[in-house]
């Protein structure tokens, strides 16, 4: 069989295809569907960023709750560079490149170096981003969308 046999071609099974069914438009349906969850990802890190600062304020000190705060302002951006590598994946790298943890090790690097700055929060701050996966995943599990 060469590729040019005409038992490989496709043939339509009925006349009443939608444009929503042509192969053409589901790259475009699957992108927004991406820039959706990135848009969720990020708002529901956001809002778990900004409740967990509150109560880490309410219960330890402000240089505790700032330096949380740090780490999860990285986790933000990790979380972002992330989403443009994952994006970049279909169209020209054929996989995801781990140069975006140099932010974290960076920053880690220059926590350990200053006195002002405190490893753990600033750790358990980069790593509130996962929050949001947990989140989604239970959201998704729990809650299947109504399609």
């Amino acid at each position: 069989m060469t590729l040019s046999d005409p038992t490989l071609e496709p043939t339509p099974v009925s006349g009443d295809l939608q444009p929503s069914d042509s192969p053409a438009t589901e790259p475009n349906t699957s992108m927004q569907e991406y820039y959706r969850l990135q848009q969720e990802l990020l708002v529901i890190t956001l809002v778990a960023t900004a409740v967990i600062f509150g109560f880490v304020c309410f219960f330890y000190s402000l240089n505790i709750a700032l330096n949380y705060l740090i780490g999860a302002c990285t986790g933000v951006v990790y979380l972002r560079l992330l989403a443009k590598n994952v994006e970049q994946l279909g169209n020209s790298k054929k996989r995801v490149g781990n140069t975006r943890l140099a932010l974290f090790i960076g920053l880690i690097v220059i926590a350990t170096q200053l006195n002002q700055l405190q490893i753990i929060p600033i750790f358990l701050g980069f790593l509130t981003y996962k929050v949001a996966l947990l989140v989604y995943v239970l959201r998704i599990t729990f809650i299947p969308d109504p399609k």
